[in-house]
C-alpha cells in the first residue's frame, strides 16, 4: 500500500481528480491512500495569504516558506508516529527543473509507503524550504504549467496502478508500454473484421507461443519506428534481438 500527501493550495482540484475512475475505487479498497492537505491552512498570516514578493526584485509572487513547511510537518509528524520513528519521508516537489519523471521512477517510488507531493503555484517556493524538506525534485516535461498539481497527478496515477491490487489484472501493468523498455504491440478486439480490416490470424490461432512471438515482434517495430531511442536501448540489453524491418501486420 502507497499513502499520497499532496501539498497543495488546491486540494478540491486534486481530490476530484484523483477519487474517480480506478484509483477511486482503489482507494475506497484501502488498496492506496490519497489525502490533499492544504497549505493555506497552515499560514499564520490573518489575511490568509501564503505568497510575498521576492527580494531582489522580480515579477509574479513566491510561496513563502513558513506554511509550506508547516504543512510538511503536519504530514511528517504524523507519518512519525505512525511508524514509531522519526524518519524524514520521501518529498517530491514537481518542478521543471527536476529529473524527468519516467516508467522506471514511477516503479521505484510504488515501493514506498508514504510519499508526499509538494505543489508550487506563482512564481515558485522560497529556497530555504526545498532545501530542509524536499528529497527529489521531479518535472513531467519541458514545459510550464500553472501549478504542480497536474503533475502530482500524473504522477500519483502512473506510480499507483504499479501498487499490488489496483488494477485487477496485475499483469497489465508487466505487459503495457515501457514495461519492459519497449513500446506496447497494437491490440484488437471483437468484431473480427471492422471496416474490411481482419485482425490478425495469429491471434486466433489459440498457439499462446506464436502469440507471444508476434506480439514482440510487433513491439519492436513499433518502438524501432516511434521511439529509436528506446529501441537503442533494447537492442544494448537484449544483444541476440534481431534488426526489425518492414511492419508485418500477420
Amino acid at each position: 500500500m502507497v499513502n499520497f500527501h499532496i501539498l497543495t493550495l488546491f486540494p478540491e482540484m486534486v481530490l476530484q481528480g484523483l477519487h474517480t475512475s480506478i484509483l477511486g475505487r482503489a482507494a475506497g479498497r484501502g488498496d492506496i491512500s490519497i489525502e490533499a492537505v492544504n497549505i493555506r491552512d497552515y499560514t499564520t498570516n490573518k489575511h490568509g495569504r501564503v505568497d510575498d514578493y521576492t527580494y531582489g526584485g522580480g515579477a509574479g509572487m513566491l510561496m513563502q516558506a513558513q506554511p509550506v513547511y508547516d504543512a510538511y510537518k503536519s504530514v511528517a509528524d504524523r507519518i512519525g508516529e505512525k511508524e514509531g520513528k522519526k524518519r524524514k519521508p520521501r518529498v517530491i516537489y514537481l518542478t521543471p527543473q527536476g529529473k524527468t519523471f519516467c516508467q522506471e521512477m514511477a516503479q521505484e517510488l510504488a515501493k514506498e509507503e508514504e510519499l508526499i507531493f509538494l505543489c508550487g503555484h506563482y512564481e515558485g517556493i522560497d529556497e530555504r524550504v526545498l532545501e530542509e524538506i524536499v528529497t527529489d525534485e521531479v518535472s513531467i516535461g519541458d514545459y510550464v504549467l500553472t501549478g504542480g498539481e497536474l503533475p502530482a497527478m500524473v504522477m500519483v496515477d502512473a506510480i499507483a496502478r504499479l501498487v499490488p491490487g489496483v488494477l485487477h489484472n496485475d499483469e497489465s501493468a508487466q505487459t503495457e508500454s515501457f514495461g519492459n523498455g519497449l513500446l506496447e504491440y497494437p491490440q484488437y478486439s471483437r468484431p473480427e473484421v471492422w471496416h474490411d480490416k481482419q485482425v490478425p490470424q495469429v491471434l486466433l490461432s489459440g498457439d499462446h507461443a506464436k502469440v507471444d512471438a508476434w506480439r514482440l515482434e510487433q513491439s519492436l517495430l513499433r518502438t524501432k519506428e516511434r521511439r529509436p531511442d528506446l529501441y537503442e536501448n533494447y537492442r544494448k540489453e537484449h544483444p541476440q534481438t534481431k534488426q526489425k524491418g518492414t511492419h508485418s501486420k500477420t
